[in-house]
């Protein structure tokens, strides 16, 4: 009895309409296209709907900052209480001009703009008389009222059908769009949604949701309607060998990698290339895994196994390797912004490369030892200053002094967290670590709803303000610094300022000033002697999670948005539920706790993506950082296994590695078929790519070694590209800053994946050809180059010159005293045997003797295997051979041959 008291007095509270499950959901032409007839339209789900899709709160009309003939609507329709109070006021004051005109209503401006009966710069928007009118109309002369409390929270969109898969080109299919909202109200909302296509070239869709099939491939079209943002996947047959006639593939089985990648190709008529050979494996999963070329014997060695297992065990052997933890360091780097130059020291010492070499030297460990990514993002995200509960500043100060005193150090990376992310300037303000966190840990661009409603997603402004607003508290500096005083622990006497005055007072007075040098000499003395010193912390402080912002607040955000409001923000997780900050210590611990919930749709796939990016040459959603709703994954079953597998795996990155590295996907071959030859996002072909910056830098280094380095080169992490000098802003032996930054390598300034660059360019090209860091590696003699060994093996020393003219004058005169004198025969050929063998040993083998094209082949083979990873052909020797026979010494010969290889594309790329 009093449930149906209440649903009776809900009902009268309510203007739209309650559908039953089964009855029929009318159009909203139906709907309004007979005035007299039509229902009152709701403010939130049919009047702000209608002029968005009409383009009037778009971003090149009264959506814009400025606004457009003082008329002002929130982007995209998100601001309901704005966007009604711009409606409902005079137009510039003047009172015959009224935008809802109440006592006469079909002479509002909204109407008399909108059908262009007043002159109009965006045109006509609806027709006089048309459904949309009269929706308009009739919700103007219901009151033109604000329904937004009464019409409750949005629930979702379905939209029917869930996947179109045309025939033919020109086909069309006409999308249903139904809104659920949380009261149980079904609507079709179809002609009150926006929709756009992510790629016109494959597929077009209405203003009306008809769906038109331009051209063969696959593409997903979007639909927006109030705060929901919905992908459709559409696709076109590439070719005929779709359903029955698609062929069976052994490969289609080998894994649930393959399983999810096969049904897609199925679906597209794409038959997937063969798999990949040994040698084009072994470079590939070199590369990718460790960021190094396989080394001449590696290569023979892997040539000569026969085992049905070797790549799954190749795939093993890599993930223990010093240079895999060194490499994927360096790519978390990258991701994280580990960057030296924006890691605040202390005054005037500068500490940036150590801190940046300490964070990365602290994320390798736990990569090499597979410590789960949770657990590791987690020493991260939660991490302050100090290590422990209850640690006084005084043993922080001496900690910090630890890891860089002068004998026996602290190793840095035994330390349980690692607090530099939130180290850096450009960290300074809550919005700017909002920014850093979405990215970084989300993969997801949320800069959009600093001042509007996301294009592409969920967000709004207030989104974006109540997840800003765990940030409030974190900070890095002391009292007087950046940010409030850190806690201090009961009883504690040292402190910053203390330990500040301590230096001051051990550094005798300037008459001109403070002595700032003197001051820096003290600080690196007390540090170098394991002292405490005045080291600023991070720390975290809880504000009043209600607590309304500053008066200071509200007007920067003002100056970025004049529109900003300055209402009361509760912190609420993306898409998520409001947190009580007061019921925890740190206001990040509930960022933790979302990122590891079963509910969290960003954490586990972000780093997913990135990984399968770093293997594909994209992401499952590309651009691998910008996951939004209206930019879904070209797979989305594989994502979701991938995800879930790698969460209940227990985020073991090793376990994700060879999920994809040993999957048929990763293994096949780059060379197309006329299906997938334009294919370069479902996975069909192995996608040619540059390789990137660090590891083309290594690579010519390994390609140019002697023998005996090139074998120890792979571990030695110190002088490599792909390590920690290289990271901490320095090129390590052998790879200059310039070098690196020619060939892409990120500088870790920004929020965006897109830093590191593939693209080729000309000085690229210059630098291969003739930039003398690459012709020094050719000649590097100090270091044992190749070219060098080739030299020593084939040409005299210059030492030997007069033995070798004093042993032919000997040759000469004992064949001469065996034509003339016979006797003593036996013991004149022994003397000439033996002054013989020692001239051929002091004696250049020239190329034109027999025992020449064995010797040449095995240098013409070495440099492929280095340079390329694959013996050479039988043509590719001849004509090497050639070249080489016609240099004036088979050094230079080889050097041609080397110079060539490193300068030929099967070089550059990972294929």
């Amino acid at each position: 009895m009093h449930r149906a008291v209440l649903l009776l007095l809900s009902s009268l509270f309510f203007t739209g309409p309650i559908f039953a499950k089964d009855a029929p959901l009318l159009t909203p032409e139906q709907r309004f296209g007979n005035i007299a007839a039509a229902e009152e339209p709701s403010f939130r789900r049919h009047v702000v709907p209608l002029i968005s899709r009409a383009g009037c709160s778009g971003r090149e009309c009264h959506g814009s900052f400025q606004g457009r003939g003082g008329f002002q609507l929130s982007l995209f329709g998100y601001d309901f209480e704005k966007d009604h109070k711009q409606m409902t006021v005079n137009a510039d004051g003047d009172e015959k001009q009224v935008r809802i005109n109440r006592d006469q209503p079909a002479k509002s401006l909204l109407l008399l703009k909108g059908t262009n009966e007043e002159p109009h710069k965006g045109k006509e928007r609806y027709k006089k008389g048309s459904w949309e009118y009269n929706l308009m109309l009739k919700w103007i002369q219901s009151g033109a009222k604000a329904d937004v409390e009464a019409t409750g929270e949005f629930g979702h969109l379905e939209i029917t059908p869930k996947e179109i898969v045309f025939k033919r080109v020109g086909e069309k299919v006409q999308l249903r769009v139904l809104a659920h909202w949380k009261d149980g109200t079904v609507e079709d909302v179809t002609q009150l949604t926006r929709f756009r296509s992510n790629d016109d070239s494959v597929s077009v869709i209405s203003p009306t949701g008809l769906v038109e099939a331009k051209d063969k491939g696959d593409t997903h079209v979007v639909a927006f309607y109030d705060n929901g943002v919905h992908p459709i996947p559409v696709m076109l047959p590439v070719s005929d060998k779709v359903g029955p006639k698609y062929p069976k593939l052994a490969s289609a089985a080998t894994s649930q990698v393959d399983q999810h990648v096969s049904a897609k190709l199925q679906k597209l008529g794409i038959i997937p290339s063969e798999t990949c050979t040994d040698t084009e494996f072994l470079r590939r999963v070199s590369l990718d895994l460790t960021g190094t070329l396989p080394t001449p014997d590696q290569i023979t060695s892997f040539l000569a196994d026969k085992s049905a297992s070797k790549r799954a065990a190749k795939v093993d052997e890599l993930l223990k390797t010093s240079a895999y933890s060194a490499w994927w360091a360096t790519k978390l780097s990258d991701f994280l912004g580990n960057n030296a130059r924006v890691l605040r020291g202390n005054g005037q010492n500068n500490y940036g490369d150590k801190f940046s070499r300490q964070w990365y030297d602290w994320m390798k460990e736990r990569i090499a030892k597979n410590e789960p990514y949770d657990k590791m993002m987690a020493g991260i995200i939660l991490a302050t200053g100090r290590t422990k509960p209850g640690q006084t500043y005084e043993e922080f100060a001496r900690e910090m002094s630890g890891y860089f005193r002068a004998e026996n150090p602290l190793n840095f990376a035994e330390r349980p967290n690692m607090p530099y992310f939130w180290q850096r300037q450009n960290l300074q303000k809550a919005e700017d670590k909002a920014l850093a966190f979405s990215h970084s840990f989300l993969g997801v661009r949320i800069e959009c709803a600093q001042c509007h409603k996301h294009p592409f997603d969920q967000w709004t402004q207030n989104d974006f303000k109540s997840f800003q607003a765990f940030f409030e508290g974190v900070s890095y500096g002391t009292k007087g610094g950046v940010g409030k005083a850190p806690p201090s622990v009961p009883g504690e006497t040292v402190t910053f300022a203390s330990l500040t005055k301590e230096i001051k007072d051990a550094v005798p007075p300037d008459p001109k000033g403070t002595n700032q040098k003197a001051l820096g000499n003290e600080f690196e003395r007390r540090v170098k002697a394991g002292e405490p010193a005045p080291w600023q912390e991070v720390f975290a402080t809880v504000r009043d999670s209600k607590g309304k912002l500053s008066e200071r607040e509200i007007e920067q955000m003002k100056k970025k948005n004049p529109n900003f409001n300055g209402r009361v923000l509760t912190p609420r997780v993306l898409g998520g539920e409001e947190v009580m900050l007061k019921e925890y210590p740190d206001p990040r611990a509930p960022l933790m706790e979302w990122l590891r919930s079963a509910k969290n749709p960003y954490f586990a796939k972000a780093w997913v993506n990135r990984v399968w990016a770093s293997y594909f040459n994209r992401g499952l959603v590309e651009p691998a950082d910008d996951m939004n709703l209206a930019n879904p994954p070209v797979n989305e079953g594989l994502m979701d296994y991938l995800a879930d597998g790698f969460v209940k795996n227990g985020y073991n990155m090793a376990w994700l590695h060879k999920e994809i590295l040993n999957s048929a996907t990763y293994q096949r071959s780059w060379k197309p078929n006329d299906t997938n030859k334009n294919d370069e996002k479902n996975f069909s072909r192995f996608v040619i790519r540059r390789l990137p910056a660090e590891v083309v830098v290594d690579g010519i280094t390994q390609a140019t070694l002697s023998t005996e380095r090139i074998a120890s080169f792979r571990d030695d992490i110190e002088n490599r590209a792909i390590g920690p000098n290289a990271n901490a802003g320095r090129g390590g032996k052998g790879a200059s800053n310039y070098s690196l930054n020619i060939f892409g390598k990120p500088v870790r300034e920004t929020n965006c994946d897109c830093e590191r660059t593939t693209d080729p360019t000309l000085l690229q090209t210059l630098f291969t050809r003739n930039d003398p860091e690459l012709l020094s590696a050719l000649e590097q003699a100090k270091g044992g180059a190749f070219v060098e060994e080739v030299r020593k093996a084939t040409s005299p020393a210059r030492s030997n010159k007069a033995e070798l003219a004093q042993l032919e004058l000997t040759i000469r005169k004992l064949e001469a005293k065996l034509k003339e004198n016979p006797k003593g025969k036996e013991q004149l050929e022994a003397e000439l045997k033996q002054a013989k063998e020692k001239f051929a040993k002091l004696q250049p083998v020239p190329s034109t003797e027999k025992s020449a094209p064995a010797k040449l082949e095995d240098y013409i083979t070495q440099v492929f295997l280095r340079t390329v990873s694959r013996p050479p052909t039988a043509r590719e020797i001849e004509q090497a051979r050639t070249d080489l026979t016609a240099a004036n010494s088979p050094a230079e010969g080889i050097r041609e041959l080397l110079w060539a290889m490193l300068n030929t594309r099967e070089f550059m790329v990972n294929h």
